[in-house]
């Protein structure tokens, strides 16, 4: 089929625009708000920055008789491990993103939105200041965006490279210019966000996925794809395959033909050990596992692990899952905020247990241990970052 997010040559506003862009946004702006959220529900689309929330019921939670302002907030502080499609959605069809977001903002009654962006992503942003720039230019920013009375502004911040202003309350107390770290909920940003007020956080594939949905409408939408996981899904693929990249499939694509028919398969003389199916924070499947799973939602999750951002890790029989966690370790429990003990405590001690083990000092006892912090450390803070060091211990150990 053909793609609906990574299509060629249309990083030019008028390349976007010759191909049918903001096209959708004229539509929408022509329907009442209650209509368009009304037609993205339809295409149940799901969040693809990881928790896969439905997108049209997120922007129904905004109170209508909100006073004040609202904001529109994009996620694409793309820190994930394994993780690069956002970034590649950027740089290949950045219009879709604004489009998406002038949209949703309309929908929900924003006035003004951010585009968080993960502070390595220099070339990324720039494109980004130049592609709003000239939106702006053409009308479809700004104040009365093409004669309809909606007026909507975009910003891009930068942040500083904090794998914990990926959580969206910690994405927004960046934005306010404070320390990064996640806030207790309730009040869920809907009713109390950026500045206190109402505000709909979405990550850049979701955004991104809006026009087609308007332009095609929901029941277009929710035919592609697999049962309740809709649509189209950006996988991106690393590790000893013939061609890893980023691959835009419909949900439901079995990881074989994955693998086979779209990385050409593992390298000459590999063979599968094991797949991270959705970014390094999610349980590792088997090789037997994953040769038999499809890729959506539902799944993946009766397989025992998630689909996640969509994050394809692939790990042939060469390399060592000692220092595959260890690694993996390394790097959460630099990446943890020290908000919450269990997280800011149990990632350091899973660190050190683990380095016992690749250093050939650890006992037969640090297995359980090992397994036993991680286990307590699952559902236990505010935020999700000792559930994404704690899933892949325990599936490793597994």
């Amino acid at each position: 089929m053909e793609n609906i997010l990574l299509k060629d040559n249309v990083t030019d506003i008028e390349a976007y625009f010759a191909s049918g862009g903001y096209k959708p946004l004229k539509k929408a702006l022509g329907l009442k708000p209650a209509d368009v959220i009304a037609e993205v529900k339809k295409s149940n689309l799901r969040g693809r920055g990881g928790a896969g929330f439905p997108a049209g019921l997120k922007w129904s939670f905004i109170p209508r008789d909100a006073q004040g302002p609202r904001y529109l907030v994009c996620n694409a502080d793309e820190g994930e491990p394994g993780t690069f499609k956002d970034r590649e959605l950027i740089l290949k069809n950045p219009h879709a993103l604004i489009e998406g977001m002038a949209i949703a903002a309309y929908a929900i009654g924003a006035g003004h939105g951010y585009i968080y962006i993960r502070g390595e992503f220099s070339a990324e942003a720039g494109l980004l200041d130049k592609a709003v720039a000239a939106a702006r230019a053409k009308g479809f920013l700004g104040k009365n965006i093409l004669g309809s009375g909606f007026n909507f502004e975009i910003f891009t911040h930068r942040g500083a490279g904090a794998y914990i202003c990926g959580e969206e309350t910690a994405l927004l107390e960046s934005l306010e210019g404070f320390k990064g770290r996640p806030r207790l909920k309730p009040p869920f940003p809907a009713i109390k966000g950026l500045f206190g007020c109402p505000t709909v956080i979405n990550n850049v594939e979701t955004l991104a996925a809006v026009p087609a949905i308007i332009a095609n409408g929901g029941d277009w939408y929710a035919a592609i794809g697999d049962g309740k996981s809709t649509g189209t899904k950006l996988f991106c693929v690393s590790g000893p395959v013939n061609k890893p990249g980023v691959y835009e499939l419909p949900l439901g694509v079995t990881f074989r033909d994955l693998l086979e028919k779209s990385c050409g398969g593992l390298k000459p003389g590999k063979k599968l050990k094991a797949v991270i199916p959705g970014g390094s924070s999610t349980p590792v499947l088997t090789a037997e596992e994953a040769w038999a799973v499809k890729l959506d939602y539902e799944s993946l999750a009766e397989a025992g692990s998630m689909l996640g951002s969509g994050a394809v890790i692939i790990i042939d029989e060469s390399q060592c899952m000692v220092k595959l966690l260890q690694v993996l370790a390394r790097f959460y429990h630099h990446e943890s905020c020290g908000q919450c003990t269990p997280c800011r405590e149990g990632c350091g001690w899973i660190e050190k247990i683990i380095n016992r083990f690749e250093e050939g000092s650890a006992g037969k006892k640090d297995i359980d241990t090992l397994y036993s912090v991680a286990d307590g450390m699952l559902g236990r803070t505010i935020c999700p970052l000792a559930d994404a060091m704690a899933m892949p211990v325990m599936s490793f150990v597994k």
